[in-house]
């Protein structure tokens, strides 16, 4: 059995990627295919490391009983190599993960980088999920909207074939 490597990203690890990360895990859940794969969540940036995920954002995950129990830490060089597939939020996120990614002259093995929405199957029109950090409570909602319509199509992509 193959277990596949998922790792979400946004810039301080407090909202956008824990909350991926736990719709993802859900979604897993649900389907019994927790064991098939390792999912995990980092920053760009280093300001939050050992925090968990924002209190709005956890709140708004659990009205939909979802849980957030990840504490934010950085990407490094070693996720491009621990991971599969790298699924950013935002083209800054995605930026800075093609510039580690170039950083360690793109070595094979190497994790897909791709940016979430890609992978939207209602929101097909959204470019990127927004930072709802400095927003109100509607932005968290809207987050998890296009997270569990992106995690839906992430795994329908990745989920083994029956």
């Amino acid at each position: 059995m193959t277990t596949t490597r998922v790792l979400f990203v946004c810039l301080g690890n407090i909202c956008r990627s824990p909350a991926a990360e736990g719709v993802f895990v859900h979604l897993l859940a649900q389907q019994g295919l927790g064991d098939r794969f390792v999912v995990d969540s980092a920053g760009t940036g280093g300001w939050h490391v050992g925090r968990r995920a924002d209190e709005r954002m956890r709140a708004a995950a659990a009205r939909r009983g979802i849980t957030l129990t990840s504490r934010a830490r950085q990407i490094d060089l070693t996720d491009l190599h621990s991971f599969d597939h790298i699924l950013t939020m935002d083209g800054d996120n995605l930026a800075a993960v093609q510039s580690l990614a170039h950083e360690a002259g793109n070595p094979a093995g190497q994790a897909r980088i791709e940016a979430m929405t890609r992978y939207c199957r209602r929101h097909t029109g959204a470019l990127e999920v927004p930072d709802p950090y400095y927003g109100g409570p509607q932005g968290f909602e809207q987050v998890l909207d296009l997270l569990e319509d992106a995690c839906g199509g992430l795994l329908e992509t990745l989920a083994p074939k029956s």
